[in-house]
């Protein structure tokens, strides 16, 4: 993984050290709320419903083991004991105090980590496939891309104060794990049809919130070494163009879609071919030096399958369980990589406490090449974990209880921290999570049921991703009551699509029931082997909307009595 050089290092201690200097002149009142808002922004401090709130940055949502224990020794020392992992694979504390902010970020420097462009109308830290390096079907490892764009993207003197905030996301599989069309530019490595160069299919106009949108190709292929001259293109026509008088339209997807993606790229094209290349693509060498931090570690020469592996599933259904829900193929033999999921039942989901923090640090560096990824759905990922060491790991992650067994199963829901802490949300999702994932704890139950991804919001910003769940669950406030609406049919892969709402809102307390038949509708209609998501797409919203309208009509002649 990436280490920091001498730049890196001045460069981080130089903020903390400005950050201090501010946070005391807050905290002395020689700087007012609204003026120091702009200087937290900058540096990942957020004013929530009970606390301020410090969002810290998981670069490609990549740690080490030390990384891991700093995160622990924050959460003890500073916050009450956990963290929340998020769909932007970084890593929140609730619960921090203003005057204990720069000591954290000490503490992250230390470690080689920040807080810088986790919030504020710049370019958010750049996501990517959590198994990259790792996944068997893989053009090329995507970090090395994403790591090229944050150091290209860092207090970028143009790019400082965008028109609103910007996301990027890179894929380096066609398989897309990293939900590239969800975002303001997603990237998806991709070899040339004829002449097998490596480059990128470049996607702009993503986004979920208000106004949710799949993003448009703009560019079919892109060849690797112009790649930051055109990023730059694209975020000038945004910058110059974006509008800046209502922040509801203020994202790119907003400018595509109102001039239209074929104006957008012709715009684009025509400042790509204005700039001077050469001054803006990153040197070749640089490129190099970026690229050799992710070179694959030391795998051994291994049978493609172990049998000691086969063994222990034959001896203990539970392991056997878990490796078909929690283990993903390795591109090198003999290895897995495994999902170690932070959806237990009844948990708040993506929150890790400081003990699960420490055990995960000793378990990445005792199995996977002291490596370990937090993945948008809010999990914890060992990338490079020996098939032999599997049922080993697998006794440990039990002990520290995270051995749950349901990985993309209808438990492993995805959920904002809602009303229970966030400013902005309008209802709770927490407790909506919990409700769903106990109603549906079964785990034979979970099999039957198979892949199914629900994800909730707490409010339109869809911090949860709901318009590209399976089901979507969006939570509002309605003439004072919670109120949640259900959508069908999201999808965040290659095939991306945004789900239908089914009909009116229903309260809380229906929401597992609604799931319920959905779910019953699924179960009846299904082909053999067919998904969820399958099925949706062919059966169409018409049967889970007529399951769904009993509910809403119960509801109906229960308010009428």
């Amino acid at each position: 993984m990436y280490r920091y050089d001498e730049f890196d290092e001045r460069f981080v201690r130089e903020r903390v050290a400005q950050f201090r200097a501010q946070v005391t002149r807050r905290l002395e009142g020689s700087l007012t709320e609204d003026e120091f808002k702009p200087l937290r922004l900058k540096n990942g401090v957020y004013l929530q419903l009970h606390a301020y709130m410090l969002r810290i940055a998981i670069p490609y949502g990549t740690l080490n083991s030390r990384q891991l224990r700093q995160l622990a020794v924050i959460a003890d020392k500073y916050d009450r004991g956990y963290g929340h992992f998020t769909t932007r694979q970084n890593i929140q504390f609730n619960w921090p105090k203003l005057r204990d902010i720069p000591d954290i970020l000490e503490l992250l420097a230390d470690v080689e980590m920040h807080c810088i462009q986790t919030s504020g109308n710049c370019i958010r830290n750049v996501t990517s496939d959590h198994f990259a390096g790792a996944a068997a079907d893989e053009i090329e490892d995507p970090r090395p891309t994403a790591e090229l764009i944050r150091q290209w993207s860092s207090l970028h003197p143009e790019f400082d104060y965008l028109p609103r905030k910007f996301k990027i996301a890179v894929t380096g599989a066609d398989h897309d794990r990293a939900a590239t069309k969800a975002h303001d530019i997603g990237l998806r490595v991709q070899r040339h049809p004829d002449t097998h160069e490596i480059g990128y299919e470049v996607m702009v106009g993503g986004g979920l919130g208000r106004t949710p949108m799949i993003g448009k190709v703009v560019r079919e292929f892109l060849p690797k070494k112009d790649l930051l001259a055109y990023l730059e293109a694209i975020m000038r026509v945004y910058n110059l163009e974006g509008r800046r008088d209502n922040k509801y339209k203020a994202r790119v997807k907003i400018l595509v879609h109102e001039i239209g993606a074929e104006e957008f790229t012709r715009r684009v094209e025509a400042e790509f071919a204005r700039l001077d290349g050469a001054s803006v693509n990153a040197d070749p060498e640089e490129v190099a030096r970026i690229a050799a931090y992710f070179a694959p570690p030391a795998f051994q020469t291994l049978p493609a399958r172990s049998t000691k592996l086969e063994a222990y599933k034959a001896m203990n259904p539970a392991f056997a369980r878990f490796v078909e829900n929690n283990v993903t193929a390795h591109r090198a033999p003999g290895y897995a990589a495994v999902t170690v999921s932070l959806k237990e039942i009844g948990a708040a989901p993506g929150d890790i406490t400081s003990d699960q923090l420490r055990a995960a640090a000793d378990l990445t560096e005792r199995f996977s090449f002291d490596e370990a990824r937090i993945s948008h759905h809010q999990n914890l990922v060992l990338p490079h974990v020996r098939q032999d060491d599997l049922f080993a790991l697998w006794q440990a992650l039990g002990a520290a209880g995270l051995a749950t067994a349901n990985v993309g199963l209808i438990t492993d829901i995805i959920a904002c921290p809602g009303l229970d802490y966030c400013a902005l949300a309008t209802a709770r999702s927490i407790p909506i999570a919990q409700a769903i994932a106990k109603r549906f704890a079964d785990e034979k139950r979970q099999a039957l049921i198979g892949a199914l991804g629900i994800k909730i919001s707490g409010c339109i910003n869809a911090c949860g991703h709901h318009h590209v769940g399976h089901i979507g669950i969006l939570g509002l406030e309605k003439n004072g009551v919670e109120n949640y609406q259900i959508t069908l049919g999201g999808d965040a892969t290659e095939k991306a699509a945004l789900g239908e709402r089914l009909g009116p809102g229903i309260d809380g307390e229906d929401v597992p029931e609604a799931i319920e038949r959905i779910v019953a509708v699924y179960l009846a209609e299904r082909r053999e082997g067919e998904v969820f998501i399958d099925a949706v797409r062919r059966l169409g919203l018409g049967p889970f909307k007529a399951a769904f309208q009993t509910l809403t009509g119960q509801e109906a002649r229960h308010a009428a009595a």
